[in-house]
């Protein structure tokens, strides 16, 4: 019987042994993470970029930032000081105000290919969708890298704005797994792979984003908080793959079932 218990006694410290060092590698690495995001937030404060601004307030409303507090209002500072871009402005602006109006011709300032896939998603509650919308839906994925994301965002958007495009069957499925094939399992991140895993987390695909991305991001973090555009280029941090890159950490960071959604609610 004793030589029973010294056994157990021994399966039990080595057990304990080898246990110790994960134990310290994932704390190490949740500190990595923590010191990461708080960079970013500081990188954030005095910006005065108006779509970072945006994200901010998502950012605000989904964790709680305080620094990102003000992130409306400074946003409508900038939108009232720069009226040369303000259709634009106010279009985008439907994200952080769901009782947000437009103005006539606002919607003609809608020039980019990714923004016609994306706007009648983001007032989808609204107004009728384009009847060919299914058409451009699938087009647009089939084109890859910023397409292919932006396809992902105008879908949460419609899931969270509860309207339904008629779809081939397994279209989501195939969208998911297409975005996670954009993350490489090299060591250099890009902006495209970072929209890629933050839109796979609005979308609650957390699984499908490789599970050592975050250590990678985390580790080509530049000094003043942000990221550059491609890791593998030295440049100066750009704003973004920086709140692309904090809001996909702190969706790591503070993993939850559910999160309040990327649109703000009535």
């Amino acid at each position: 019987m004793r030589r029973i218990f010294v056994f157990v006694l021994c399966v039990i410290v080595a057990c304990s042994l080898l246990a110790v060092p994960i134990v310290l590698q994932n704390a190490n690495t949740a500190s990595h993470q923590q010191q990461a995001v708080t960079k970013a937030i500081d990188y954030f404060k005095n910006s005065a970029e108006p779509y970072a601004l945006l994200w901010m307030d998502v950012i605000h409303r989904r964790f709680g930032i305080a620094a990102f507090a003000d992130a409306l209002q400074r946003y409508d500072q900038y939108l009232a000081s720069h009226p040369d871009e303000a259709p634009l402005l106010r279009v985008f602006r439907r994200i952080a105000d769901y009782n947000n109006t437009l103005q006539d011709g606002d919607l003609q300032a809608i020039s980019a290919d990714i923004d016609h896939i994306t706007v009648p998603a983001l007032y989808s509650d609204r107004d009728e969708l384009p009847a060919d919308y299914p058409i451009m839906l699938q087009d647009a994925a089939s084109q890859g890298q910023y397409m292919l994301t932006h396809v992902l965002l105008a879908w949460v958007w419609l899931q969270e704005n509860s309207v339904t495009a008629q779809m081939p069957s397994g279209f989501a499925e195939n969208l998911y797994r297409a975005n996670a094939a954009l993350i490489n399992d090299d060591n250099t991140v890009t902006d495209v792979e970072l929209e890629a895993a933050a839109f796979l987390y609005l979308a609650g695909q957390v699984g499908l984003v490789d599970s050592n991305f975050a250590a990678k991001v985390v580790a080509v973090q530049n000094s003043d908080g942000g990221w550059r555009l491609s890791s593998d280029v030295a440049d100066t941090s750009n704003w973004h793959p920086s709140i692309l890159a904090l809001f996909f950490l702190l969706h790591v960071e503070h993993p939850a079932e559910s999160y309040p959604p990327m649109l703000a609610q009535d």
